[in-house]
């Protein structure tokens, strides 16, 4: 009776333990994809590359990058471990959004990201860089990224995968919680604009339409004459109040 179970012990102890290391190899070498394959992160698979996709963030630099109206500034952006990340008040380097040194018009954009608990942050679509605009967001609008526990969240049209403050999720989506990585991706085909996150469709806006011209109007937006009115820009991650991360971020022209 005592061989049977300590065998039986020694049996579970080892399943336990090849479970873990196999976890542990896992999480060293990449994520698994939407079939539950095994892909590295920040890099293409043979797939993608078919398919026209290229990598905005090579996982090593901010080469492709640079800072909103500061092209040659130092941003407080860094790359660790394979992550772009913000870390605004632990961070070193001048502040501000950084932004795509390309400008894309139709295209589809995916994403990984994550925050911390009562984060708030955000990428950017159809910037416009000028002397003109101090900030992205007078020029571009905004997928919004946010905590579940950020007070914001109880505002339904300013969600995780909402195009900021116009409209909620048109399909409930779930944001995972603090420090989980979130999948996101952005469609824009002459000027319709789709956003996904987590699989889920959660906006679909016409920027040529005329409601969306009458929302600017009656919006906290009305007076940047110049806001959501392009189809064709930079690409922009916000530096906000929180620290926020990315990684896996691949586009490819439309």
């Amino acid at each position: 009776m005592y061989t049977k179970i300590s065998g039986l012990a020694l049996l579970l102890l080892l399943i336990v333990s090849c479970k873990q290391e196999k976890k542990a190899e896992n999480s060293s070498v990449g994520q698994q994809d939407e079939t539950r394959n095994l892909v590295e992160i920040n890099k293409l698979t043979e797939k993608e590359k078919a398919s026209g996709w290229e990598l905005l963030f090579d996982g090593k630099s901010t080469d492709g990058w640079h800072l909103f109206n500061h092209p040659d500034a130092h941003p407080v952006w860094e790359v660790k471990n394979g992550i772009l990340g913000c870390e605004p008040i632990n961070g070193s380097g001048v502040h501000g959004d950084l932004v795509t040194d390309e400008e894309f018009r139709n295209y589809e954009l995916t994403f990984d990201w994550k925050t911390t608990e009562n984060g708030n942050s955000g990428v950017f679509i159809n910037v416009q860089e000028s002397p003109d605009y101090i900030k992205t967001y007078q020029t571009g609008p905004e997928y919004q990224l946010l905590d579940p526990t950020h007070v914001d969240y109880a505002i339904e049209s300013k969600r995780s995968g909402c195009l900021y403050s116009f409209a909620p999720q048109l399909h409930p989506a779930i944001t995972h919680p603090a420090g989980e990585w979130n999948r996101s991706r952005v469609k824009q085909m002459d000027g319709i604009v789709e956003f996904y996150l987590n699989g889920k469709l959660t906006a679909k806006v016409d920027f040529n339409a005329p409601e969306w011209k009458e929302w600017i109007a009656t919006s906290g937006f009305k007076d940047s004459p110049d806001f959501g009115m392009a189809t064709e820009g930079h690409i922009g991650l916000q530096e906000w109040t929180s620290n926020i991360w990315f990684r896996n971020i691949k586009i490819r022209e439309l």
